[in-house]
């Protein structure tokens, strides 16, 4: 299977995935986040192997800009809910690899996941 790739192109993090993966000769297929949205089957699979706390991106300014009202009482639900209307507010990047998700970029555990 072909990883891959889910994010938004103009983040830095994702920009540093793609060079990775280039440097080492890893084909992958990229999705955009902002183009192609996300299917909600496919986010709540990821939130329940990694927990919406790690899918969700509470660092990001579409996030920051929520109102109050928005981020209180968060749960799964919620946070999925807003992950679908916004996608910039999941955690970039995410690789499928089929049998297992990254989220995030940790050049450690790319090297382990492609060894």
């Amino acid at each position: 299977m072909t990883p891959t790739l889910y994010g938004i192109p103009n983040c830095d993090t994702v920009r540093k995935v793609r060079v990775w993966l280039e440097q080492h000769g890893v084909d992958y297929v990229f999705h955009d986040y902002k183009k192609a949205g996300i299917d909600p089957v496919r986010l709540g699979g990821w939130v329940d192997e990694h927990g919406w706390e790690a899918v969700l991106n509470r660092a990001g300014t579409t996030f920051k800009k929520l109102p109050d009202s928005d981020k209180a009482g968060l749960n799964r639900d919620k946070a999925v809910a807003l992950m679908i209307a916004q996608p910039s507010m999941i955690k970039r990047p995410i690789l499928d690899l089929g049998n297992r998700r990254l989220v995030g970029f940790k050049p450690d555990l790319y090297a382990q996941a492609f060894s």
